[in-house]
């Protein structure tokens, strides 16, 4: 091969070499904004609920989303979740928890995520969810509130659950 052929195949191979990182990066980048997006989203639903912003929290929870809350009669779709927390939010009173070790999973249109929330009230809870791109907005499809229980306590909790619900029942 002559030095001109070679030199010819270096800056080819260097080119397609520069294309392909570029391209991913920008595949890595663009999931990473996804994610950010997601995240803030998340946080935003967050402060609305600390706010008592009924419009913009039921603006980012989907028309046919879910909450689920902690009890474990409470699995309310958007239409009904909106009658419950109408009367809390129009007084003023919101709830506050507080976002911390969020993991966000990306497929596409739809995000995945669980978190460790803090809570005056309630100490450490967990949220976790769906949510969907619809209209280039993320709406929460679902989202579940529950409280984390140490594996060395479970059995007494549940046991307190299970004589709480033999006596209303």
């Amino acid at each position: 091969m002559t030095s001109k052929a070679a030199w010819w195949l270096k800056a080819w191979v260097l080119c397609w070499a520069v294309f392909a990182q570029a391209v991913w990066a920008s595949s890595g980048s663009a999931v990473e904004q996804a994610e950010k997006v997601v995240g803030a989203q998340l946080d935003a639903f967050h402060r609305a609920a600390a706010e008592a912003d009924f419009d913009t929290y039921f603006n980012i929870l989907s028309s046919d989303g879910v909450f689920i809350g902690t009890d474990a009669t409470e699995r309310w779709p958007a239409a009904e979740f909106k009658k419950f927390v109408r009367p809390y939010f129009s007084q003023g009173k919101g709830w506050t928890y507080v976002p911390r070790d969020r993991t966000i999973v990306l497929h596409n249109d739809v995000a995945w995520f669980d978190e460790l929330l803090d809570s005056e009230a309630y100490g450490e809870c967990r949220g976790s969810g769906v949510l969907v791109k619809k209209d280039g907005q993320w709406k929460i499809a679902q989202y579940n509130l529950h409280f984390p229980v140490p594996n060395d306590l479970a059995k007494s909790i549940t046991q307190m659950i299970k004589a709480h619900q033999s006596k209303d029942g």
